[in-house]
Formats: C-alpha cells, structure tokens, sequence
C-alpha cells in the first residue's frame, strides 16, 4: 500500500503553493483558486492546499523532502538562506537535516 495523498490546510494557498513548487519541484495544477490547489510530484503524491483561517500545528508536525545527496540538502538550505528564510544550517541527526517554517504556519525537513 503506498500513501499518496496528504491535505494541509493553510491560510494562504498561494504562497505555500509557490513555496512548494519553488524549492521542492512540485507542480501545481492550472487553477485560478485562490482556496485550493493540487501540487504533483514524479512519484504520484497528491500533495492539496485548502485554505483556512487560524491553522495551528502541533510542533512536531511536518512533511518532509528526501534528498539524494548532503550537497543537495545545503543547496536547498543556501537558496532558503539567500531567499531571507530563517533556516539553522543543516545538521548530522537521523540523517544531514534541516528544517524551515513554509509559508502556511508548517515545517519542512529536508534531509539525505
């Protein structure tokens, strides 16, 4: 069996849509919505954004991006550095990982 689908509920769409889409290669599907939006990876996730007010999540709450290679996790961490996101650099854990805040109030890890 294989997960292929997750809801986030986010209170702005668009820019966690363009969040996605911009760092992690996810593809948005045409829409003029400014409510919902389905983001598509290589691997048939259904990643979908509905819009709502007040969303708080738990603070171990995240989704997660695999990377094939550490210098891969510290591109994607210079590019979110450079963008002006507040990022700690990546650090040897479970895996070489870091986290950031996505626009829409939930965490990312990015790990190899």
């Amino acid at each position: 069996m294989k997960l292929n689908h997750l809801n986030l509920s986010v209170p702005d769409v668009p820019a966690a849509a363009d969040f996605l889409e911009k760092y992690f290669g996810l593809r948005k599907q045409p829409s003029d919505k400014k409510s919902f939006c389905a983001l598509f990876d290589d691997d048939g996730l259904v990643l979908t954004l509905m819009k709502a007010a007040n969303v708080t999540y738990p603070g171990t709450f995240h989704i997660g991006f695999a990377q094939e290679s550490e210098s891969r996790v510290n591109e994607i961490y210079q590019r979110l550095k450079d963008d002006g996101f507040d990022v700690n650099p990546p650090q040897r854990r479970h895996a070489w990982t870091f986290s950031v805040q996505a626009p829409g109030g939930f965490a990312v890890e990015i790990a190899a």
